[in-house]
């Protein structure tokens, strides 16, 4: 479905007719304690634009309904005053950029605003480009971003990373509300998604930026993002169940002050193409220069997979003009506590980088810690680095390291991690029986429990 767009002109449910209004009413049930519009509107046209809402002074709750193909031309606002709720089973498809350096569709949820976006393991919602059906290729279209009011380390009049400076709606993040909440994505899938506006200022699959703690993402996946998959600029959000696929960046990046916990998440590199600043695991800084400003990025990350290359050529080869890094880079002055995780198939495995910040000192203070974690790399599993150069560690107590050809080690023995299909799925990603890291309950699946799978379905997810 090709639409031209009509704007965003809003019909109020009393037209929509009354299947509708129940289907309304049922859904701003779930409005996460706030109080329900008195003005909820449908938009007239499947073709969204600008700034959605009718009144950007009070309330409106819009609605996008399952029976219809939503586009986003260009970059779309929820003013701070509205909440989105869309239904389960909705596809939201992103227009294709018109031209080099301008942005495709994308949603942008504004400080204040709430997106109440929760789908089911069979009837997801879907967030893809356009021509999904036909030949989609990764950066068709920007992306999804949620701005919030919780701390970080940047001035509160920072704007996002990817929005042009000139802007119809707030673009801004952070403030000093911990537990801000930016609504609820549950059951959740975004494709091909990740928009550049200039070189390293980039929207990402999923990008958080200042996002509180009373904000919901769980059962969330970003699938062939054209920079990261997840981005977390400062803010307290938890975020569990998520799944990165052939990410052309990094898998979960966190900075400017992030705090919250990334908990049973899944990352899979994609082998075909790498970025230009190298694409990793885990990247994690405090702020670009690796200054102390506070709040210190302090990232928590408990049940985690990560899989890179199948073999050592692959991962130090330069594909796509770009080349791989590290497992997980730690670096300018960005504290972590990692747990129960496992990270195979990079040449650098877990990198404590010392060249801007003092990563490394955390770590060997206590400040940060690292506890049950496996980590294979073809060349140094557990290494600092200063300038690019890697320097063996003996592995930290409490944890295991291993080298060589093999990625996939008998101690962790993954089924089958390096294939992709979508029959075996998440299976492919479960420790082996008896093994080193499944008596240690490690992984993004401890104990082999599939948690893709919900109510016997896992429709939301894909894996190639």
């Amino acid at each position: 479905m090709k639409n031209k767009s009509f704007g965003v002109a809003l019909l109020s449910t009393a037209i929509v007719g009354a299947a509708l209004m129940s289907s309304c009413k049922k859904e701003n049930q779930i409005n996460d304690g706030r109080a329900v519009s008195a003005t909820q509107v449908v938009p007239a046209s499947p073709v969204l634009s600008g700034v959605l809402g009718t009144n950007h002074t009070t309330k409106d709750t819009i609605l996008l309904t399952s029976g219809i193909e939503w586009h986003l031309s260009g970059l779309v606002y929820v003013d701070s005053a509205d909440v989105l709720i869309i239904q389960a089973g909705t596809r939201i498809e992103g227009n294709v950029s018109p031209t080099t350096g301008v942005a495709g569709g994308g949603l942008i949820i504004t400080k204040g605003a709430q997106i109440i976006a929760n789908g089911t393991a069979s009837n997801p919602i879907i967030f893809t480009s356009e021509r999904w059906d036909s030949n989609p290729v990764s950066g068709d279209w920007a992306g999804v971003v949620l701005l919030g009011k919780a701390p970080t380390n940047t001035p509160t009049t920072k704007r996002v990373e990817g929005v042009p400076d000139v802007s119809p709606a707030d673009a801004t993040y952070g403030g000093t509300v911990s537990n801000d909440n930016s609504g609820s994505l549950k059951f959740v899938r975004i494709e091909y998604a990740g928009f550049a506006l200039t070189p390293n200022n980039e929207l990402n699959g999923l990008t958080l930026a200042g996002v509180g703690s009373g904000t919901t993402i769980d059962y969330v996946e970003v699938y062939k993002a054209n920079d990261d998959a997840f981005e977390f600029f400062g803010g307290t959000v938890n975020a569990s169940h998520l799944i990165a696929v052939d990410a052309l960046d990094d898998i979960f990046d966190t900075d400017n002050g992030y705090s919250g916990t990334i908990s049973y998440a899944l990352g899979l590199s994609d082998t075909t193409r790498a970025d230009i600043s190298q694409s990793n695991g885990f990247e994690s800084d405090n702020d670009a220069s690796g200054s102390s400003t506070s709040p210190l990025t302090h990232a928590k990350y408990n049940y985690i997979t990560i899989v890179g290359l199948p073999n050592a050529a692959k991962a130090t080869a330069t594909v796509t003009g770009g080349t791989y890094g590290r497992a997980a880079h730690l670096r300018r002055n960005t504290e972590f506590e990692i747990k129960n995780a496992i990270f195979i198939g990079f040449n650098k495995g877990v990198i404590f980088d010392n060249t801007a910040g003092t990563t490394y000192a955390k770590f060997t203070a206590g400040t940060s810690t690292a506890n049950n974690v496996f980590v294979h790399a073809y060349a140094t599993p557990w290494a600092t680095e200063v300038s690019g150069t890697a320097t063996a560690i003996t592995t930290p107590t409490g944890n295991f390291g291993y080298s060589g050809a093999t990625a996939n080690v008998a101690a962790i023995g993954l089924t089958n991690p390096f294939a992709r299909n979508n029959t075996s799925a998440a299976a492919n990603y479960i420790t082996g029986v008896g093994t080193t890291a499944d008596v240690a309950n490690a992984g993004a699946f401890p104990g082999g429990l599939d948690w893709t799978i919900v109510g016997g379905s896992s429709s939301w997810t894909r894996f190639k």
